[in-house]
């Protein structure tokens, strides 16, 4: 066949553009960064909490649950916590291997002193 006879090809046609997921993508991490601000701010009024109810213990719970949050939802809140558990290595041997699990991905680490 030649040249001046092959049909032209096909016009591709292309799917609209996915508006809807970027604007999902963006409440998703809007979310997450609310959330990491609830953990961070639970785990700062878990103290005087602590302290408010000493005989009911209300401030572990939330702090375990602010910790949570944080780690879960912010990179930058896992750093932080990572920076204090190898500044403090106490606060790891304290810390449940569930919870560790929970937040961090991994079991606890064996610190020799």
């Amino acid at each position: 066949m030649p040249d001046d006879q092959i049909p032209p090809p096909p016009e591709a046609t292309f799917a609209p553009p996915m508006r809807i997921h970027v604007l999902r993508q963006g409440v998703n991490v809007a979310v997450r960064q609310v959330l990491a601000l609830l953990g961070l701010g639970m785990i700062a009024l878990a103290v005087p909490v602590a302290f408010a109810t000493p005989f009911i213990p209300v401030g572990l719970p939330m702090a375990i649950v602010g910790v949570v949050l944080l780690g879960r939802n912010a990179v930058w809140g896992r750093r932080w916590m990572e920076g204090m558990l190898a500044r403090h290595p106490r606060l790891e041997r304290m810390a449940p291997n569930w919870l560790m699990n929970r937040v961090f991905g991994r079991d606890k680490r064996v610190h020799s002193e």
